[in-house]
């Protein structure tokens, strides 16, 4: 355009400055401002506000402010979009004064709030944990036409919900149902209310009436409804709920693992294991992820997925980590495939990797399901001539084998030397620790 001779007027800077902003080029668009303003033009408001929009947007708020501030000097007036990007952003932010403060300037210059404003209130009071004062506001958008909108409902619903009213919470959830706005953050809020004050019942008819409602749409929604079958011990339902979100192609998230090994916990798995799969699962492990899905299905019972899970981490040439291999022999010898799960030992061997606590619990438990009393014979000869360090679940793995194989004479005998081996070692441990704290004072 300039190197036709034809120079860039007020409507060229201001149509560039939007759209740069749109896009999220913001130091451009800064840029151009600049260089209009050097040539006497007037930015619009429409301008300024794209760009205040933006940097709202990446969370630079202070470069908002300043733009606000260039705003005021060029004599530009702001409207009800300036300041509610100013507030929403800074009510994101949780600065409730600065939110405030914006308020306060708005109204003082004759803009009556409009619902989106009063939403960003909403959601600073929520922040700050004002009740009071955002009960206020939604009183006030139930006067404008349309009333409040699904985020304002939301935001107040979350507020009563994290201080325990659970009535006014309800109140909230039935209004929104009958006009047909609940959403799955309407839902899943009020699940989070009952289960915050105990009430499984009701926080898992809610969660049902979601499910059948096609709420669950995404990770939060999946993880709120799978935390509170997990808290109400309904396992299966939460390793159903795992297999849907996996199928619709849902990327389990930090909460969703935060959920499984809950599950992990409470399904029965060793401490020892859950630790190790946890520790893998924080350093990235390759297959940990896999891994731990694959528990969880073990460990509710749906031995199929289990099975089906598994076989992505089983695959040949992989050169899987311990933990891989401990979770394949778990896997196989919970769904009664103990030739397999033995296989899978004599791969890890093959590997040149020695055997864990976790590897030594697993494989006791197949040795207990076909009857294999000689092979739990031997791992707890290894235990009890301390090739193997005492440990608690070992020796309640070895008790359950031998149960399962129908010696329960044997798991009597072990249950009481269990007992008389921890006890020695709680001894040592602890003359261990004084002796060394006696050497420290010397």
């Amino acid at each position: 355009m300039k190197s036709q001779g034809t120079w860039p007027d007020e409507c060229t800077y201001n149509s560039l400055i939007q759209m740069f902003s749109g896009g999220g080029l913001v130091d451009q668009a800064t840029e151009l401002l600049a260089e209009m303003q050097g040539l006497r033009f007037k930015p619009s408001c429409s301008t300024f506000s794209a760009l205040i929009a933006s940097y709202v947007r990446m969370n630079r708020l202070s470069d908002a402010v300043d733009v606000f501030g260039e705003m005021s000097k060029a004599g530009v007036k702001p409207n009800e979009v300036v300041y509610g990007s100013l507030i929403d952003g800074f009510a994101e932010a949780g600065k409730f004064e600065e939110a405030m403060h914006y308020f306060h300037v708005m109204n003082d210059s004759g803009i009556q709030a409009n619902q989106i404003i009063l939403t960003s209130m909403i959601k600073a009071f929520s922040k700050l944990g004002s009740v009071e004062g955002a009960k206020k506001l939604y009183e006030q958008m139930k006067n404008l036409h349309g009333g409040p909108d699904i985020i304002a409902s939301n935001s107040i619903l979350n507020l009563y919900a994290d201080f325990g009213m659970v009535s006014e919470a309800k109140m909230i959830f039935n209004h929104l149902k009958e006009k047909g706005q609940a959403d799955g953050v309407t839902f899943a809020t009020l699940i989070y209310a009952y289960k915050n004050m105990g009430m499984l019942d009701e926080a898992i008819e809610i969660a049902e009436e979601m499910k059948q409602s096609g709420l669950l749409r995404d990770c939060v929604t999946f993880n709120k409804v799978m935390a509170c079958y997990a808290t109400n011990g309904q396992l299966v339902e939460c390793g159903e709920l795992l297999n849907e979100m996996i199928n619709r192609k849902l990327l389990p998230d930090g909460g969703t693992f935060k959920v499984l090994f809950t599950i992990l916990k409470k399904g029965g798995l060793s401490a020892e294991a859950v630790r190790q799969l946890e520790l893998s699962y924080r350093e990235g492990k390759p297959y940990a992820r896999q891994a731990v899905i694959t528990s969880v299905y073990s460990a509710v019972g749906l031995h199929a997925y289990a099975i089906e899970s598994c076989h992505i981490i089983t695959q040949p040439g992989l050169g899987l980590h311990p933990f891989a291999y401990n979770v394949a022999i778990y896997v196989y010898g919970a769904s009664g495939q103990i030739d397999e799960a033995l296989k899978i030992f004599m791969s890890m061997k093959d590997e040149g990797l020695e055997p864990d606590i976790v590897t030594f619990v697993n494989l006791v438990g197949c040795y207990g399901k076909a009857g294999m009393v000689e092979g739990i014979k031997r791992i707890y000869g290894q235990l009890k001539y301390e090739l193997i360090e005492p440990n608690k679940s070992l020796y309640d793995a070895i008790i359950d084998a031998y149960g399962n194989a129908g010696r329960y004479d044997l798991a009597d005998l072990v249950s009481q030397e269990m007992k008389l081996d921890l006890e020695v070692k709680q001894v040592t441990d602890s003359e261990s620790e004084g002796g060394q704290e006696e050497y420290s004072e010397g």
